[in-house]
């Protein structure tokens, strides 16, 4: 400890650490490069304090992660996905898969995966012969999610399966999107950061709080239509101005605070 040098983040184990916490504190800090401090029985807030850092946690089931101003700290939970999949079991037409027109075999690429509640039902919907795709600009978060979809214990294998299919990339969409062939994804969904949150999504608080924020622009649009074959979808606040901005036809959904906008070829 004494030979560490002032990271933006650090990594450290849970307050009783068992062997487990040790290996996956040894994962993370191989996958981001981050340094690995002793607990040492210390708070994560001293830690923050100390070190002038993030502090990412392995506990010994999960990862949290830390960051100053954040009144939870962050971990991977398929959240809503869970409840939406056993609807669409049910025979209940979700509204991502409506207004995406999603169908098995088809292929999903999510320009804003945060912790994939989204991409989890498009990989549920196209099944194994689709391919589902997430990128993540900021590394931590990207980490975050790649390692709860492969390993959130759950007795469902229907979401298990859906998880487990996605492929997580960390990179800028932009810069992502500017590489890929015309018309090579059948379907590419945009969910920027909300330009207000919205206050009954509790559970969501973390992420905005924690993640790369960026608002939907020409150009990111123009790349996303480029490289659709069938469909653009972005999904925002029932009260945003991009719907009108960009042209976006939109799927109406009485009572909700979020609507989809789509652009179709």
């Amino acid at each position: 400890m004494d030979k560490f040098v002032h990271s933006k983040t650090i990594i450290t184990t849970a307050g009783r650490p068992d062997q487990l916490s040790y290996e996956l504190a040894e994962m993370a800090s191989r996958e981001l490069g981050f340094p690995i401090v002793e607990r040492k029985k210390r708070s994560v807030t001293r830690m923050q304090r100390e070190y002038e850092a993030d502090v990412l946690v392995a506990g010994k089931d999960r990862y949290e992660l830390f960051r100053d101003g954040m009144e939870q700290p962050l971990f991977f939970h398929p959240n809503s996905a869970a409840f939406r999949l056993k609807r669409i079991v049910k025979g209940e037409i979700d509204p991502l898969v409506e207004a995406s027109g999603l169908q098995q075999g088809d292929t999903f690429l999510d320009c804003t995966l945060g912790l994939a509640s989204d991409s989890i039902i498009a990989s549920y919907v196209i099944g194994d012969e689709g391919k589902c795709t997430g990128l993540e600009a900021d590394p931590t978060v990207a980490f975050l999610t790649k390692t709860g979809l492969r390993n959130f214990p759950s007795s469902s294998e229907v979401l298990t399966t859906s998880m487990q299919r996605i492929e997580v990339l960390q990179t800028e969409a932009i810069k992502y999107l500017a590489n890929q062939a015309d018309c090579s994804w059948d379907v590419v969904y945009i969910d920027p950061m909300f330009h207000a949150p919205i206050e009954e999504s509790s559970n969501f608080k973390p992420l905005r709080q924690a993640g790369v924020h960026i608002s939907l622009t020409a150009e990111w649009l123009e790349e996303a239509y480029r490289v659709s074959s069938r469909r653009v979808v972005v999904k925002e606040r029932f009260d945003s101005v991009v719907f009108d901005q960009f042209g976006l036809k939109r799927k109406i959904r009485p009572n909700t605070k979020f609507h989809f906008g789509y652009l179709s070829k």
